[in-house]
């Protein structure tokens, strides 16, 4: 899983263009968004949810779990494991 979280680290900060980050900049475990994490909003969700389709045919069936999948690089991982 490590190889996936790495490869997420790096596909967050192309599509969010966060080029001032690295991905070793990003926590596995830090919340992405908020002031504790990244600092990311309701707009960056959406190009979370078109990360997840494009690059691993991934749809969200119930957005009501959002908050819970995008918290970190931790659960995004998790959830893309278990839905492939």
């Amino acid at each position: 899983m490590s190889e996936l979280k790495e490869n997420l680290k790096a596909q967050i900060i192309e599509q969010l263009s966060l080029e001032d980050l690295t991905p070793a900049d990003i926590k596995d475990d830090a919340p992405l968004f908020g002031d504790e994490g990244l600092g990311l909003d309701s707009i960056d969700a959406l190009e979370f949810i078109v990360l997840l389709e494009s690059n691993y045919g991934i749809k969200i069936a119930d957005p009501s779990k959002g908050r819970e999948i995008f918290h970190s690089v931790n659960s995004l991982a998790a959830f893309i494991e278990s839905n492939q």
